[in-house]
Formats: C-alpha cells, structure tokens, sequence
C-alpha cells in the first residue's frame, strides 16, 4: 500500500526540550521530523504534535514548534495519544487513515500510540530516521513489535516521494536537492 497525500496525516509524537538531548542520534529525529513537516505544509497533509506533561518534559522542541499552529499540538498524559479521548476525537475528526508517525520514544508513546492506532482501524507508517529512544536496542525491539503488528517501516525519501507522486515538479526538485550526493 501506498501512501496518499489525501489519506495522510503526519503525527509528531513528544518531540519535547527536556527529552530530546537524551535521545540517541536526536538531531536526525529532529531534522527528520522538521523536513517532513515542510512537506506536508506544501502538499495540505495535516501536521499534528503532542507534548507528553509539557510542565515536566517541556513543549516541542523551537524548530518544530514554528511548524505548528498552537491548536495542532495536542498535551497528554498517557503514552498512547489515543487513550486521551480528545486526541482520539481529534484525530478520527481528521478522516485520514494513513498515519505516518515520527518522534519519542519509540519504544514508549511512539509504540502505544502506533498499537492504538492499529487496533482502531488506521495504516501506521513508522518513519525509521524519524523515531528515537534513548537506547538503539529500545528502538530496534519497538519497531520489530510494530511492524509485526502491521505497521509499515519506511524511510522520509519513501513518505516524500508516494505523497509528491511524481518526479518534475518545483516542489519536488526543492526536496530531492542532495539526494543524489
């Protein structure tokens, strides 16, 4: 299956200023999270945040932050964001059934939130330079579970390319630039 932009929603999990520095390979996240972000903008796929207790983990994270309108980022405080019912509601609101999921921690909210996800009926598409945890091995064993589960591995390049569709365009030679280096 094949993302569609129409069908997508990027969800940005926890990408908070008290966290990150202790993610393992935090800038790739971050950078990751960032250029997918602009893309989606581009292309009219919904961006949606959460903040896991912002007043304890602190809120998103500057370069992603100016990505968001303030109503776009959601507070929770159970790690599966579909376990907060405005979230839930929020996001079925939406009507898109392709989530494709970035942020933190992988083995922690990225992973219950991608089985709530599942169990409701949505495509999950991890973003594997997009995720982190703390350890390497938490990531590795969250993302095995998950794909196991259902959910799709993918790369940024791959997410880019199915919602762009095509190669030609301003907006394509924008993103592709260093592709090729």
């Amino acid at each position: 299956m094949l993302l569609q932009p129409t069908q997508s929603l990027l969800l940005v999990i926890d990408v908070q200023g008290r966290l990150a520095p202790h993610i393992h390979q935090a800038s790739q996240v971050v950078n990751t999270c960032q250029w997918l972000m602009e893309i989606a903008r581009e292309i009219q796929v919904p961006v949606r945040a959460t903040e896991q207790y912002p007043q304890g983990l602190g809120a998103t994270l500057s370069p992603l932050k100016r990505l968001l309108n303030d109503d776009e980022i959601l507070q929770k405080m159970h790690f599966s964001a579909l376990r907060e019912e405005h979230i839930k509601n929020h996001l079925a609101d939406l009507g898109r059934k392709q989530v494709v999921l970035v942020g933190t921690e992988t083995h922690v909210c990225c992973l219950q939130t991608a089985a709530d996800l599942l169990e409701h009926g949505y495509q999950v598409f991890l973003v594997e330079e997009g995720l982190g945890s703390r350890r390497a091995d938490d990531k590795n064993l969250a993302l095995a579970r998950l794909q196991a589960a259902g959910a799709q591995l993918v790369s940024k390049e791959m997410v880019a390319c199915e919602w762009l569709e095509k190669a030609g365009t301003d907006l394509f030679r924008k993103i592709s630039k260093g592709w090729l280096v």
